[in-house]
Parts: C-alpha cells; structure tokens; sequence
C-alpha cells in the first residue's frame, strides 16, 4: 500500500473537481439557459480531453505495469478507480441537467430537439426528405469481417451499430457500422411554427436505416462514440526532421488505442460486448448514455441568433482608454507603457502592433513566437506582409501545441514560403511563453518594442479568455527580450536576463526564492504577504515552499482556476493559505504574482503555471511590471478577483470547494462584471476628456513649409 502523503490532492481528482465547478454554473438556475447550456458542453468538450490525454496516458501505464504513486500517494490503479467512479457522478449530473433542466427550458422556449418518436406528420416527412436527398447519398455502411481487419473508428466521432440476423445459427448477429462522418452538421434544421426545430443526423440516419439494407432483418441500430488515447508524443531524438515527427504523431494518433465508448444505454448486451470485445475495452471504459451523445456539439444552439431573452447581454470588448486613437500603437508605446486587460478591453491593439510594424517602413525586424493561432490569423497575414516587404522576420512556431499541431504546420510552411525565418522550438521543450518584439530604427537609435503576454496571440480566443498584455518600449527589458529570443533561435545558452526570468533555466529557482524573501522578511518581524492567480498548482516545490511560508505567519492569497494540489487552511501546515477559484462568463487565464517584498511591491505576469512541467519542460517567462501606472493597474487586477463573492469557490482543507456567498451586511460583487463595466467608464471618462479639451492646431515646422 503507497504512503498517503495528506498535503497534497491527487492532480487528476483536482481536474475533476474544476470541471465539476464547471457543470455547476451549468445547474445555476440564475444563470440564463443557452449560458447553462454552454457550460454544459464546455464540460464534455474538457472531458474529451481528458479521457485522450490524462486519462490515456495513465491506462497505457497501468498496461505496463507501472505502477509509481504520485505526489498524494495514489497508485497509477488507485487514480483510475477514483477517476472513474467521478466521472460516472458527473456524467450523471451532466445529462440530469440537459434532460431534466435545460432542455425542457429550451423547448418551452421554441428551441426544440425533434425524434422519430414525437416528430409530426410535416417533421417526418422533412426528415424523410433529408435522408433521401443528403444522407443516403453521402454515409455509406461499413461492412465488418467477423475474421478481417477491424475498420479504423475515428476518434470522438459518431457512429451507427448495426446489428442484423445473420442467419447463421452459431453466429447468429451480423454487425456493420455507419460513420456519420463531418460532412453533414449533426443539427438538421426542420420547419418550425416558431424558434427553431432540429433532430440529430444520427437520429434521422437511425429512423430510415432500413434503406440501406433492402432485404435484411435490422434488430438494433444503436449510436457510440469512441475516444482514442492521445497521449502520444514526438521522438525528438530520432526525428531528424520535426516537422515529419509531427505528421508521424499526428497519424499515430488516429490508430491510437482506444481508452473510452460512450453508447446509447439502450444498447443490447450482445452489442456491448461485440464492441468491448473488438474495441479491447475494460468494462469500466464504457460509459452507458441516457441521452444524446457528445454534449460538447450543443454548443452550435447557444450560437443560433435569436433567443436574446436565454442568453446573457453581450459584453463588448473596449478600446483601451489609455490609447489615443489619433497615433499609432508604436508611437503610443514610446509614450508609456501599456497594460491591456483582455478581453474587457480589446485584443485589437495587440494585432495592429504587429500589423502597424509590417507596415511601417522604420521597421527592420519583428521577432514572434506563436503557440496557438486562428484559423484565419491576421499576426499570420501581418507577419508574411512584412516578411514580403524586406523585413527581418522571425517566427518561433510550436509544433508541439497539443491538438493545434496540424494547425501549426500548415501556418509554418506559408510563413516558410513568404520569407519569414521559422523556428520550429526547442529541441525536447515546448516553447509556450508569449512575446513580439518590434525593432524599430529612430532618430536616437535603435528601439525595441515588446508585447509580453499571459494568453496566446488569437484574436478568436482573446474574446473568451481573460488574459493580460503589457506593451513596452523599455530598454533593459528589450535587451532581456532579444537575447531571450536569440537563445531560442540560435540553440545557445542564454546569458543572464537584467529583469526577465525564464524557464526551464531559472523560473522556478527565481519563484522560490521571492517565497523564500516573504518568509525570511516575516520571521525578521516584517510584514509579510504573497498573492497570486495562477491556472494550475501542482508543482511540489512550489507547494512546500508556500506550507514554510504559512507555518512562518505569511499570509498567502492563491486564486487558481483548475488544478490545485495544494491542500489550504491544515492547521500546522497551512492555515495562513486561502486557495479560490473562479468559474464565470470568460476563462479566467491571467497569471499575476504578486510578492510584497519589504514593501517595494514586486509585480509580474507569466506565461507559466505553478507545475512541473512548465518549470521543466515549456520555455516560458516571467515578466516584471515595474513601471508605476501599469504595477497599479495589475494588482488592482489581481485584488478583483479576490473580491469575487458571486462566482468565486473556496477551497477547504478536505479538497472539496464550497461557492462563497456574502453575507447579508456584504454587497454582492461578481469580479468579470466589474472588469467590463470598469473598462466601460474609463472609456467614456476619457472620450468626454478629449471633447473637453481644445488642442490647437500648430503651424507646420520651417523645414516642412519650405518642402
């Protein structure tokens, strides 16, 4: 029996508990029904990944025999029986809350899902018409030899199980599967007297199976899902080529062992184990489904327009105040720095920062690493454009970003093809930090502007997740970004940074020891104090130095999103440790650090969580605020979210959160809303301030009258 170590919780189990969390804002009955529903599907969208990357990678340890117990002390069996006997909890949850609580509320509402069983004479025949003129001629059956190769299943799609006589009495079933394929929407629009009506392509293709077997006595046609371990990764050592490597990872993965079914709980025994049988599943693997599978699809109905009355008003991004849109990004930095809080104020700036520099004919160089795109990137476009243009271009592109690797590669090679110099990472590292930098030649030399920030450089995503940018022409830290970028392109070890850390050289040894000031400053009887907002804390360093600051009396706030190992308020161990987490609108993605260190107000932001594998394994950095206006607005930032009493969860000493609830004397205040509706009235202060103030209009230099 593994030691149990109670200081830390099992990181799966944690996961398991934020997504929980998740589901919860799904069954607040305050939040509006299309919202509820796109946290329900944000749920099995997480549990998708889940099941191919940590879930897989430990059923392909437990399959060799590895059995190594983890920091809590869990063997690798252990934390596969917990996981699934959570999931099968929160699976429950899942589709009480779709059957039982939001889709009773959509249909009411005019949003309605149509099947065979209450379809109407004119949905009937609308679905009869469909699979005439668009199913049949596009799915085709998959005929299965019982002694053959077994058919390659793709991963997370859907699927139809036939299961017909055979006529053979020793072999008395024949199965075939149809696959329902990407080229048909799952959601097929049927006419409606009001709203929208629709039924499920496997729904439709299930009522007329008959059609493609003239002749033959159909028992069951019955629809599952399967997911396929995607915990599959680059040989770096052996693949001369990255690229190549990558492509290899990616075919892999699509005949990846299988390490989930997901079926209609109405299947036969006799094709439950037909499948569990040919897909070498345990029967724990096999999750019984009481309603329509992949919820994570749902999320195409909370996009339908209309409906405003079931959704939440719209949050609209703002032009940050502090910009003066009569001048230029560039020219803006040189002003003052800049600190953007995504996505209350917008991403744009961000993207004409580097659109401004392809254009801009003092521009010599611009130097970017890009980790996660958009399908249609504008940096991508900028960064080709510039490129064409003559100048310097330097794309750090990650190959290796999980499940964005063919993205990546496409993106790489125009990039190749335009000019741009691409550097395909880190030999064994991913290179996640977030950095541009712009080269510029002015009258008093060369200067390098910067954008350092904590979320990816995708204007899709910036409006969803709630990130922060900082944009800066300062010397030292444009020094420390360009050699930061030189080690990275020149496989060099980098010189020492002036203000930047980085990782895997020296975050973690620079984050310990900032811990290690607060503790020895409050057992000097100085005061003490440590917040932070991370997404993830596993790290176990990082976890024991926080308990040594808690039993030396530092107070330490933590607001981490998902993972959380570390155990708060255990008396000896960390009773002066607060751990919340906040679940609301947008993702929360920011991470702030915040050290009081004798008073100087250290301040940073970072590409990196609080885990092993950031510290180890990611080339990530650690950014310094020192400039006076931009430190203020962050830790106004990172005091917000503590503030939260509508959507924020504590974490107790048992591993379990509990929803905080203010108190009856305490105003409520929800963290998300004050950011908007904060960057909403700088704006207007600042609009109304230049209406306000008459700027005359000066008369041309000597030189410029004579030209």
């Amino acid at each position: 029996m593994p030691h149990r170590d109670r200081s830390f919780i099992n990181r799966e189990l944690s996961w398991l508990e934020f997504n929980q969390r998740v589901l919860d804002q799904a069954l607040y009955s305050k939040v509006p029904v299309l919202d509820r529903l796109k946290f329900l599907a944000i749920t099995a969208s997480n549990m998708d990944e889940f099941f191919m990357v940590r879930v897989g990678g430990l059923q392909l340890q437990q399959s060799q025999g590895v059995e190594t117990p983890d920091p809590s002390g869990l063997s690798v069996s252990e934390q596969l029986e917990q996981i699934f006997e959570r999931v099968n909890s929160i699976i429950r949850d899942q589709y009480d809350c779709f059957l039982n609580a939001v889709e009773p509320i959509l249909t009411s509402e005019g949003l309605e899902r149509i099947s065979a069983k209450n379809a109407s004479a004119r949905h009937t025949e609308a679905m009869r018409r469909f699979f005439s003129e668009e199913i049949y001629p596009i799915l085709s059956p998959m005929d299965i030899d019982p002694d053959g190769h077994f058919p390659i299943l793709t991963n997370l799609g859907i699927h139809l199980c036939v299961r017909m006589a055979s006529g053979d009495s020793e072999k008395p079933h024949r199965f075939t599967f149809i696959p329902l394929g990407k080229a048909l929407s799952r959601f097929i629009t049927l006419p409606s007297d009001r709203g929208y009506s629709y039924a499920l392509l496997e729904d439709v293709t299930t009522a007329m199976v008959d059609e493609y077997y003239p002749g033959k006595r159909i028992e069951e046609c019955i629809a599952f899902r399967v997911t396929r371990n995607a915990d599959v990764s680059v040989r770096e050592d052996s693949a001369g080529d990255l690229m190549m490597g990558m492509e290899e990872v990616l075919d892999s993965r699509r005949s990846a062992g299988f390490v989930r079914l997901e079926i209609a709980d109405s299947a036969s025994e006799a094709t439950l184990q037909f499948l569990q049988e040919k897909l070498r599943l345990k029967e724990r693997d096999i999750f019984k489904i009481p309603g329509p599978l992949d919820l994570a699809s749902t999320m195409y109905l909370t996009e339908i327009e209309g409906f405003p009355a079931l959704r939440d008003s719209a949050w609209i991004p703002q032009r940050p105040a502090m910009l003066d849109p009569t001048i230029g990004i560039l020219n803006s930095i040189a002003e003052k720095d800049l600190l953007l809080c995504h996505p209350y104020e917008s991403f744009e700036p961000v993207v004409r920062f580097v659109e401004e520099a392809a254009e801009d004919p003092d521009v010599l160089a611009i130097k970017q690493v890009l980790y996660r795109t958009s399908r249609k990137s504008p940096i991508v476009a900028a960064l080709k454009k510039a490129a064409e243009r003559g100048k310097y271009v330097t794309a750090i592109v990650e190959l290796k970003a999980r499940f964005d690797e063919a993205r990546n590669i496409e993106w790489a090679r125009e990039l190749e093809r335009s000019g741009v110099q691409v550097i395909y990472g880190v030999r064994g590292l991913k290179t996640h930090a977030k950095i541009c930098i712009v080269v510029r030649r002015e009258p008093s030399g060369i200067v390098r502007y910067v954008h350092f920030g904590t979320g990816n450089y995708n204007e899709a995503t910036a409006r969803m997740y709630s990130d922060v940018s900082y944009m800066t022409c300062d010397e030292s830290l444009g020094r420390d970004a360009s050699a930061f970028i030189n080690a990275i392109t020149g496989y060099s070890q980098p010189q020492p940074y002036d203000k930047l850390e980085s990782a895997p050289l020296g975050l973690r040894k620079k984050l310990l020891a900032l811990i290690q000031l607060e503790i020895q400053n409050k057992r000097n009887g100085q005061k003490a104090y440590i917040a932070a907002k991370v997404n993830s804390l596993v790290d176990p360093d990082v976890i024991k130095a926080l308990y040594e600051a808690s039993q030396a009396g530092v107070v330490v706030r933590l607001n981490v999103r998902g993972v959380c190992c570390l155990r708060p308020g255990v008396p000896g161990l960390s009773e002066n440790i607060t751990v919340v987490s906040i679940v609301d609108r947008f993702l929360e993605h920011a991470r702030i650090l915040y050290f009081y260190h004798g008073g100087e107000d250290s301040v940073f932001i970072s590409s990196a969580d609080w885990m092993p594998r950031s510290f180890d394994r990611r080339v990530e950095l650690l950014v310094p605020i020192e400039d006076t206006a931009s430190k203020r607005r962050v830790m106004e930032i990172l005091d917000t979210y503590f503030r939260d009493n509508q959507n924020s969860w504590t974490l107790g000493p048992d591993g379990r959160y509990s929803r905080s609830v203010p108190e009856s004397s305490q105003p409520k205040f929800r963290a998300q809303k004050f950011l908007c509706e904060t960057a909403i009235s700088s704006l207007k202060k600042a609009e109304h301030a230049a209406r306000t103030t008459f700027e005359p209009h000066k008369s041309a230099s000597p030189a410029k009258r004579e030209s």
